[in-house]
């Protein structure tokens, strides 16, 4: 059997930011790989994605369309500015990535020969959904939605608000199966009525050919931390105030940490560093965006990985640094104890917040012998778990008992 998929995301590596929605972009390689001749069901699939414009357009709509590779995309871009005043750019925005979306609809079908997919997949709500469920009711064409975002979560009821919380819970009802990326997403969803009889928690996945292990283990050295620069999700703050303290506290310790990202507070926090003395004396490097090679490089030759986050979902990074061999402390926060157990073997968890816990789990990881952390054993499971196969198999598995019931 093969299945055509029509995949919706909200958020894809496009012209203004490559690494936006990248995790989507992993998820949809992974179902587009070629599975093996004994499995069932074969895919065919295709992207359609609108993005609001960063830059001057030569008119409403721009598009760039990839047909090579594994999967062709259909990607539009529509300008943010319109009329000058906003209530009405807002409205005229939403029809113009409606008319962007139809567009990219109607040129996957002519791609396809006329014919129609047989799943639409929508990664990330709200928008992406109610496409599907029109769809669904229009065209009679079951559909799934796979979510990654944190406006789900109890933390952040205040931006949800009570509207888009309750038809996120519709379209997930409608929905033929929901593949969350966390028990901890699923449990959210399931507050706000967003109940699914063929739920499946189904992992980001990881590059295990691009993040593996260093050839010399005995050479890791320092901290890393890889995130966007969002203070308010991921506390990068509390991070560079306990390496200030364990600078004063252990002198002789020497330790360094090494921060890859961007955002919007990387100036904030390169003088937050400043003022703490951090960067003075190399005790902190910002090292700006980095590739995914160059992540993978930086988590070879790291010790161990830090997270501080105040909420998250299921991280790329805890997973990229598994798949490195590298053990992490990070926040006991919604998805992440799903990624590292309480018994310590994948690294330590500490209360969001609390920068003391925060300050003696690193002198535990640093200070510990390097056998505490199993670096294969790390590995073995993230490549069982998030590689490539397994997940793009769980997401087959997923459509084929879809299609056995339509």
């Amino acid at each position: 059997m093969k299945l055509r998929v029509l995949h919706l995301p909200k958020w894809y590596p496009n012209r203004y930011d490559d690494q936006d929605g990248d995790f989507v972009a992993r998820h949809i390689a992974a179902i587009a790989q070629a599975s093996p001749d004994e499995e069932p069901l074969q895919t065919q699939n295709a992207v359609v994605v609108a993005v609001v414009a960063r830059g001057p357009l030569p008119s409403l709509i721009d598009a760039d369309v990839s047909l090579s590779g594994a999967v062709p995309t259909w990607r539009y871009y529509y300008r943010a500015r319109l009329t000058g005043w906003a209530w009405l750019d807002r409205v005229l925005k939403l029809l113009l990535w409606l008319v962007c979306i139809t567009r990219g609809m109607w040129a996957v079908r002519q791609y396809w020969g006329g014919q129609k997919q047989d799943i639409v997949h929508a990664h990330v709500l709200l928008r992406t959904g109610a496409v599907a469920l029109w769809l669904k009711w229009w065209q009679r064409t079951p559909y799934l939605i796979t979510e990654h975002s944190t406006i789900f979560l109890p933390t952040n009821a205040w931006r949800l608000g009570w509207l888009r919380g309750r038809v996120a819970a519709l379209l997930v009802r409608q929905a033929a199966a929901f593949t969350p990326v966390s028990e901890d997403l699923r449990r959210a969803l399931a507050r706000l009525g967003g109940h699914n009889t063929r739920t499946v928690v189904i992992p980001n996945v990881v590059d295990t050919d691009l993040f593996h292990l260093p050839d010399k283990l005995e050479t890791r050295q320092g901290l890393l931390n890889v995130a966007a620069f969002n203070e308010q999700a991921k506390n990068l703050s509390g991070i560079l105030r306990t390496i200030a303290r364990l600078r004063t506290e252990h002198p002789t310790l020497g330790i360094h940490l090494r921060i890859a990202g961007y955002g919007a507070a990387e100036n904030q926090m390169h003088q937050l560093a400043t003022d703490l003395g951090l960067l003075a004396d190399g005790t902190v490097e910002f090292l700006g965006k980095l590739s995914s090679v160059e992540v993978a490089k930086e988590m070879q030759r790291a010790q161990a990985f830090v997270l501080f986050s105040n909420y998250e979902n299921l991280p790329c990074v805890l997973i990229e640094a598994q798949a490195s061999g590298l053990p992490a402390v990070a926040t006991a926060v919604n998805g992440v104890p799903e990624l590292l157990p309480s018994d310590g073997s994948k690294g330590l968890l500490v209360p969001a917040g609390n920068e003391e816990a925060l300050a003696q789990a690193l002198l535990t990881v640093l200070q510990g012998p390097a056998s505490s952390f199993d670096a294969a054993a790390l590995r073995a499971a993230a490549v069982a778990r998030f590689g490539y196969p397994a997940v793009g198999a769980a997401f087959r598995r997923v459509y084929q008992q879809i299609a056995n019931k339509e």
